[in-house]
């Protein structure tokens, strides 16, 4: 029987047909500026290297098998593990999960101060958070290079304090690419982290006061748990673009600090770049942090259920 012209079923329906209107040009931008890439990347991570630059319409798995496998600069010998590019990977996931880890010793505490303070001040400080943004990547890491070279202000201040004698020498380590990932990024931890401190309810830590709970019981058992989805937010917003970072290691850092990122970036630079093995490595980086999001959702659903 049809649903008269006032029941909910009737305005149901019309609402139903009006989301999907609203929502064409947003799967339309999705599609042309998102999905549109990725599968043009995938195809031509299966494409054949031209000798000038470029892809030669021929299938082949030679970009996989070049990151997988060393046969030897000819190309003739037994092929063996390539360590080199699992190296960049292994380097890549360090420096991204330290920089998540460096982001949360710092934005948590900044995200708490923020959300405890009174509500007209709270805009003033998330205004400050966020006024790095303001300027370009690009600009912030180089300012960060300029601070921290042996002539920059940093290692001025601690020669003339005394603390050392000669220049730390930091431009183009490991701890110059984690310290551009920590900088480029923490914004992206506390702002999830505040979000979910500002719909905390503290009666909660009153009452654990109450049972006699000390500050760090407090913290571990009943804060943590309730800011969580704050937290994994904001070590997702920080973990995957570190992960994927070419700036910080190309400017902070040198050829012992390559990442992921820059590899990537290596491959479509120039007449010599190899197209094909370019899109290999980032749909290879592409599978593997899908997988752990996929996995992170499925282990949210069970525990939902």
């Amino acid at each position: 029987m049809a649903a008269a012209p006032g029941s909910g079923g009737g305005s149901s329906a019309i609402y139903h047909r009006s989301a999907v209107r609203l929502m064409l040009p947003t799967w339309i931008v999705i599609g042309i500026l998102l999905l549109l890439p990725v599968l043009l990347m995938g195809v031509y991570s299966f494409l054949t290297k031209e000798f000038r630059g470029g892809v030669i319409w021929s299938p082949t798995l030679a970009a996989y098998d070049q990151f997988f496998l060393d046969r030897g600069l000819f190309g003739d010998e037994p092929p063996s593990i390539e360590w080199t590019y699992i190296g960049i990977f292994w380097r890549s996931i360090w420096q991204a999960g330290t920089a998540t880890l460096l982001c949360f010793a710092v934005g948590f505490p900044t995200a708490w101060f923020i959300a405890t303070r009174p509500a007209q001040h709270r805009t003033v400080w998330l205004f400050l958070v966020t006024i790095p943004y303001w300027v370009n990547l690009l600009i912030r890491t180089v300012s960060m290079k300029f601070l921290i070279r042996d002539e920059g202000p940093l290692n001025a201040m601690l020669l003339w304090s005394g603390v050392i004698d000669q220049p730390l020498g930091l431009v183009n380590t490991n701890l110059a690419v984690l310290l551009g990932l920590f900088y480029s990024y923490l914004p992206f931890m506390v702002l999830p982290i505040y979000a979910a401190v500002e719909r905390y309810d503290f009666a909660l830590s009153e009452a654990a006061a109450d049972l006699y709970a000390g500050t760090w019981t407090t913290l571990r058992l009943v804060i943590l748990p309730a800011v969580r989805p704050g937290i994994i937010a904001g070590a997702i917003l920080v973990f995957v673009p570190s992960l994927g970072a070419f700036l910080a290691p190309d400017l902070l850092g040198g050829a012992k600090t390559f990442m992921i990122g820059s590899l990537i970036e290596e491959q479509f630079k120039g007449a010599a770049g190899n197209w094909p093995f370019g899109a290999a490595v980032a749909m290879i980086l592409m599978t593997i942090v899908m997988g752990v999001l996929l996995i992170y959702a499925r282990g949210q659903t069970r525990r939902s259920q």
